[in-house]
């Protein structure tokens, strides 16, 4: 896919302000004027983010709930392959909180190699998250919203530039993942979560030695929906190609809290509940690289409960789930293992009512048996047979 370069003026201020901003290297000094009109945006003012950045309106917008009922089956949709993610520790990221987030850079060499049409470069990750009150994921899916999520950002290098790809449709891709509440710490996790109080107060920056970025994401990158979407944040570009796994990853209640209760946001607030709302589809297609029917079994609560697949309840106290073996993550953020469960009962309603009727079916032509057997029996020209067992006469030639 090629990107011309375009010279719209106006478009590079955003693009660079995007930049900056989600880099992490913008001017967040606390004298910077917020809100709509000063060239800087927060959570709290989202519903007008429009009137500074005009893209925020558009009909492309995301995050969005994934309806699974409403999602298509495309083969042409092959598993997500990563390269170069496992970092020597020698290599020094930066980690910075920008008001909004926390940025982890990530250096070029680590690509999509493969579930795209074309190679995507890294360009940074960050996470959104909720409050202790609620969760915070920017997608949902049938409804639900998850703990937290992971965004791994990525550009089309055929565009040659970043500010470029952010422009052209399909110059940016992320992968995103939701985080939820497991029994135990995710180790992959945290060479990030123990930086966190470095980068407390907005602006502040510190750097995490390399480790296996991979382990950010599920194990299972086989499965996932894919939609044309934006920037979740302005200016809210509807150039991105996302991809929304559909397996979570499960990180420990305490890890969880970290994200929750150490980061300050503008005016030396708490960093909480930074995610968008979802955005309206206006028609656009939802696509999966798996057949809904074949999902995954559901996997219960500790509780002994199932986890709902309405949206998710505010308290953060109902928001724990078991862990798969081995795969460090969770149950599959859908309503397909619903639908599985919905399907197997009522195949085995059907199953239970076959064999009830040919066994019904059965009994009868036996009992239709022993009566004609009876009924014989008593007649009255009919004599029991002695027990004799019959040979064949034999034949003598020579008797007259």
């Amino acid at each position: 896919m090629s990107c011309p370069r375009l010279g719209l003026s106006l478009l590079l201020l955003a693009a660079l302000a995007w930049t900056e901003d989600e880099h992490g290297s913008e001017d967040s000094s606390h004298s910077k004027k917020k809100g709509p009109g000063h060239g800087h945006w927060s959570y709290a003012d989202k519903d007008e983010w429009q009137l500074e950045f005009p893209f925020c309106s558009g009909q492309k917008q995301s995050p969005i709930n994934i309806d699974t009922n409403s999602t298509i089956f495309s083969h042409e949709l092959q598993p997500i392959v990563l390269a170069g993610y496992s970092l020597d520790p020698s290599e020094q990221l930066s980690l910075m909180n920008n008001g909004h987030t926390v940025v982890l850079q990530l250096p070029g060499s680590l690509t999509i190699a493969s579930g795209y049409p074309q190679e995507y470069r890294a360009m940074q990750l960050h996470l959104h998250w909720g409050s202790p009150e609620g969760p915070g994921s920017e997608h949902t899916v049938d409804g639900r919203r998850y703990d937290g999520e992971i965004h791994m950002v990525y550009y089309n290098p055929s565009c040659g530039s970043i500010k470029e790809a952010m422009k052209q449709p399909g110059g940016l891709a992320v992968l995103a993942a939701f985080l939820q509440v497991g029994p135990e710490d995710n180790m992959h996790y945290q060479p990030l979560l123990e930086q966190l109080h470095k980068v407390q107060e907005e602006g502040k920056e510190t750097t995490v030695a390399g480790f296996n970025i991979e382990g950010l994401l599920p194990a299972n990158l086989g499965r996932y929906y894919r939609y044309s979407g934006s920037l979740t944040t302005p200016p809210c570009y509807q150039t991105v190609n996302w991809t929304v796994f559909n397996w979570t990853v499960l990180l420990s209640k305490k890890q969880i809290s970290l994200l929750e209760t150490t980061l300050q946001g503008d005016d030396d607030t708490d960093l909480q509940n930074n995610f968008r709302l979802t955005q309206r589809l206006h028609g656009r297609k939802v696509l999966a690289s798996f057949q809904a029917s074949l999902s995954p079994r559901k996997v219960p609560l500790p509780d002994g409960g199932v986890a709902p697949m309405t949206p998710a309840p505010d308290s953060a106290t109902e928001r724990s789930m078991d862990k798969v073996p081995g795969t460090g993550a969770g149950c599959p953020p859908c309503a397909d293992s619903e639908k599985q469960l919905g399907f197997a009962l009522q195949t085995a309603d059907v199953l239970a009512g076959l064999f009830g009727a040919l066994f019904a079916v059965t009994a009868l032509a036996f009992l239709i048996y022993i009566h004609r057997q009876r009924s014989q029996n008593r007649r009255p020209d009919s004599h029991p047979k002695p027990n004799i067992i019959y040979t064949a006469a034999t034949t003598d030639e020579n008797t007259v």
